[in-house]
C-alpha cells in the first residue's frame, strides 16, 4: 500500500527524470493539477485513472489519491507536483494529509524534478553557482509581514535569490516592494535575469538590472533570479562565480589582500547606500574598512570623479607625482608598494628645521610652517590633511593667495577646534577635487587609506582593494 509524488520538472518531456517517467509509465491511478496532466498523459497507461482538479483543490485531489490507495493496495497510485515535488510542491502536503487522515501505514515515496527555479537558472547561465534562497511572494498561506522579514534577509545577506509567485491580478503591489527593499540594500547594477514558462512552449528569457527591472513584465508563470555581489554578465550569461579564480589568486598573492578583499565584499553588501557614485564608494570603503564605523556612509564626501580625477592629474608625465601630509603619521600610513609602482614621493615638513625655525619667528604651528614651505616647493601636489586644522586653513589661505593649486586635497583633519571651520573653507573652491571627512572625526589614519584609496583608483570597477599591502 503506497504513494508516489513525482515532480515532474517545469513541464516538458525533456526536464523529466528516468524515474519520474517510469513511475508515470506504471501509474494505475494519477492526480494532478488539470494545467499540469497534458505533460505527462503521454507517458500514462490508456486504462490509467485520472483525478484531475483545478487550481487551489490540491487538499481535495490529495485526500481522493490517498483514498484510492487505502482501496486498492495493489494499485500504484501517483500525486504529479511540477518542478520538484518537495520544493513549493505537493510532497508536504501529501505526508501531512496523511498523517492528519490516519493513514500513516501508507508508503509515500518521494521522486525528485527539475525544479523551475533550476531551469530558469540553466537558461539565464549559471547565476545560482554560490549560496542563494528561493521566495515565494504568494501571501495565501503565508502572511505578508513574514515574507518581508524573508526578503530583507535574503538580501541584507547577499544571497542569490529567485522568486516564485511574483504576480497575478490580484497581487500587483508585492514585486515592486520586493524591488523597493533589494534596492536599499543592493547596488542597482546587480543583475537580474527572469524566465516566462521555463521549459514549456512560449518560453521567454530575459536579462536587466534591479534598478531597470520591471515588475510588470512577469506573472505566475515567470520565475526570478536577483543576482548577489559578485555576480556578473559575460556574452549575454549571468553569471555567478564560485570562487575559484579567486582562490588561486589568493595562492599566488599575499594573504593581506585576500584578507582584504573580503573585508571591502563584506563592507559592500551592509553598507545603508550600496548604489553610490564609485568614486564616492571607493573612498567609503577604504574609510570603512579602516575605522570599521559605518558612520562614514555620512561623513566620506567626495567631489564628481574625485579620485579619478586627482589619479590622472598626480600620475600624469607633467605631474607633480608628490603627495604632502600635514604629519608624519599620515605619511607612514600610505603604501609603499603603490608609491613605487607609481613612482610618487610623501613629502612632510612638519619636523624639517625651517618648518621649526618658521613657527618660532612667526608664532605659528609648525603644521602651518610645514605647509607654507612644502606649498612652495610642491604647489601642484596631492595634500593630505589627518590632524591639523591649522595646517589645513593654511593651505587655504595659499590657494586664496594663488601660492599654492594642488592637484586635490584629503580633508580629515580631527578634533574639536576649527576643526569643522577648516573643512567648510576648503568646500569653497570648487574646482580643486576634493575628498572631505565631514565633522569633528577624521584622524591621520582616515587621510592615509583616502590617499590609499586615490592611488588604487584603477582597481575600484572590480573591488579588488590590496594590491600593494
Amino acid at each position: 500500500m503506497s504513494i508516489t509524488v513525482v515532480g515532474i520538472g517545469p513541464g516538458g518531456a525533456p526536464d523529466m527524470t528516468e524515474a519520474a517517467v517510469r513511475a508515470l509509465s506504471r501509474a494505475d491511478v494519477v492526480a494532478g493539477y488539470h494545467y499540469y496532466l497534458p505533460f505527462v498523459r503521454p507517458l500514462l497507461k490508456p486504462e490509467a485513472e485520472i483525478i484531475g482538479s483545478a487550481m487551489r483543490q490540491e487538499r481535495d485531489r490529495v485526500q481522493a489519491a490517498l483514498e484510492a490507495a487505502a482501496a486498492r493496495p495493489e494499485a500504484e497510485v501517483v500525486v504529479v507536483s511540477s518542478g520538484d515535488a518537495g520544493i513549493y510542491g505537493m510532497a508536504p502536503l501529501v505526508m501531512e494529509q496523511r498523517a492528519r487522515m490516519g493513514l500513516e501505514h501508507i508508503e509515500v515515496t518521494v521522486v525528485p524534478g527539475v525544479s523551475a527555479f533550476q531551469k530558469a537558472a540553466s537558461l539565464l547561465g549559471a547565476p545560482v553557482g554560490h549560496d542563494f534562497c528561493v521566495v515565494s511572494l504568494s501571501d495565501l498561506m503565508t502572511p505578508w509581514p513574514l515574507i518581508e522579514r524573508r526578503i530583507i534577509a535574503a538580501a541584507e545577506a547577499d544571497f542569490v535569490t529567485a522568486v516564485y509567485n511574483p504576480r497575478s491580478t490580484k497581487r500587483y503591489w508585492q514585486l515592486p516592494r520586493l524591488k523597493e527593499l533589494f534596492l536599499q540594500r543592493r547596488s542597482g547594477q546587480t543583475p537580474v535575469g527572469f524566465v516566462r514558462n521555463a521549459g514549456r512552449e512560449g518560453q521567454e528569457v530575459a536579462l536587466t538590472t534591479l534598478a531597470d527591472f520591471d515588475p510588470g513584465q512577469t506573472d505566475m508563470f515567470t520565475v526570478i533570479i536577483i543576482g548577489n555581489s559578485q555576480t556578473f554578465v559575460r556574452g549575454g550569461k549571468m553569471i555567478t562565480p564560485r570562487g575559484y579564480y579567486n582562490r588561486e589568486e589568493t595562492d599566488a598573492a599575499s594573504v593581506g589582500q585576500d584578507i582584504m578583499m573580503r573585508s571591502f565584499r563584506t563592507i559592500a553588501a551592509e553598507m545603508r547606500s550600496p548604489d553610490i557614485p564609485l568614486d564616492l564608494k571607493w573612498a567609503m570603503l577604504h574609510a570603512i574598512h579602516t575605522t570599521a564605523d559605518f558612520d562614514m556612509e555620512e561623513a566620506v564626501k567626495a567631489d564628481p570623479d574625485a579620485l579619478q580625477r586627482i589619479y590622472d592629474t598626480l600620475t600624469a608625465p607633467d605631474g607633480e607625482r608628490v603627495i604632502v601630509t600635514d604629519v608624519t603619521m599620515a605619511a607612514s600610513g600610505i603604501r609603499k608598494g603603490a608609491l613605487e609602482r607609481l613612482g610618487v614621493e610623501v613629502k612632510c615638513y612638519l619636523n624639517a628645521p625651517e618648518a621649526v625655525e618658521m613657527a618660532r619667528r612667526l608664532s605659528i604651528t609648525r603644521s602651518q610652517a610645514g605647509i607654507r614651505i612644502a606649498a612652495e616647493r610642491h604647489p601642484r601636489a596631492l595634500y593630505a590633511f589627518g590632524n591639523a586644522p591649522t595646517a589645513l586653513m593654511e593651505l587655504c589661505s595659499l590657494m586664496r593667495r594663488g601660492e599654492a593649486h594642488p592637484c586635490g586635497i584629503v580633508a580629515a583633519p580631527v578634533g574639536f577646534v576649527h576643526v569643522c571651520e577648516s573643512k567648510l573653507m576648503v568646500k569653497t573652491f570648487t574646482e580643486i577635487p576634493k575628498i572631505i571627512v565631514e565633522g569633528r572625526k577624521g584622524g591621520s589614519n582616515l587621510a592615509a587609506t583616502l590617499v590609499n584609496a586615490i592611488l588604487c583608483r584603477p582597481d575600484a570597477s572590480q573591488l579588488r582593494p590590496g594590491r600593494d599591502v
